[in-house]
């Protein structure tokens, strides 16, 4: 059983809470989407499921119906005590705690787990970001973001969202946009289209540490896009030797949004 609308507009009335501006909470009160995003997780009996931002226990309750073992995290103190009542009797573990610095160690105790998460647009790149550089146990996620986030996330070389976000991504793990959802099936009903992205981590990042440092890999990538309408003999004029364009196959007439992640490290060997 999940949150329709009447029944979540009700739970919060009864709490005398409403959606904070301040935290980005927009609640799903629509079952079908809630389940859907369970099923799009591939989670069951025996996985171990971290929900980020946990709100009222609506997608909460959707991943218990798996069979999953389900730890709900989340921030705003005020709606612990409901999301408690309404999840724990069902199986559910409840953390509060900010998922920028919680305690996954603790948390994940040595197990691996799949991230399921809605995430508000303020959060979602930073979140992503630091759950793929600082927790490997975390082998998986699917979240709902913002579209222009999501498409951002798991954008390729010549796709309009690609930046630096997407290499980033692009370097520890997979991702694309396996779904769109439409503003309709949250409360409050935000101005902008969702998107549902699956970030599977690989098993080893893709460029060798060994031999391009992952320092000197994402120096080069933020430098170029610092200045990404540029082509690269400007974008990197400051950062590029005589004749490393040549070495690393790469034309100096080509704009940073062109280059796959193994052009960039090219550049930084020919450097």
């Amino acid at each position: 059983m999940t949150h329709t609308r009447t029944e979540l507009s009700a739970l919060l009335a009864s709490h005398g809470l409403k959606p904070s501006r301040a935290l980005g909470q927009n609640f799903v009160v629509d079952p079908n989407t809630v389940r859907r995003i369970a099923r799009l997780a591939k989670v069951g009996t025996g996985d171990l499921v971290l929900e980020i931002g946990a709100g009222l226990g609506s997608l909460t309750l959707a991943l218990l119906e798996t069979g999953a073992e389900v730890h709900a995290m989340e921030i705003d103190k005020y709606l612990l005590e409901p999301l408690r009542s309404i999840v724990e009797s069902r199986g559910a573990i409840v953390h509060h705690a900010n998922a920028l610095d919680a305690a996954y160690a603790t948390i994940l105790d040595g197990r691996e787990a799949v991230v399921v998460a809605n995430l508000p647009y303020n959060v979602a790149t930073p979140l992503v970001l630091h759950l793929l550089e600082a927790e490997p146990l975390i082998v998986r996620m699917l979240v709902m973001v913002q579209r222009e986030v999501g498409e951002r996330l798991a954008a390729h070389a010549r796709d309009d969202a690609y930046g630096a976000a997407s290499l980033r991504v692009q370097y520890f793990a997979d991702a694309r946009v396996v779904g769109k959802v439409g503003p309709t099936v949250f409360l409050p009903r935000p101005n902008v289209e969702s998107a549902l992205v699956e970030i599977i981590r690989r098993p080893h990042v893709r460029i060798d540490p060994h031999v391009v440092s992952e320092s000197d890999l994402f120096e080069v990538i933020r430098t170029s896009f610092s200045q990404r309408r540029k082509m690269l003999r400007r974008s990197l004029a400051g950062w590029a030797t005589e004749g490393v364009f040549e070495r690393a196959d790469v034309a100096a007439t080509r704009r940073p949004e062109e280059l796959s992640i193994e052009e960039f490290a090219r550049l930084v060997q020919s450097r």
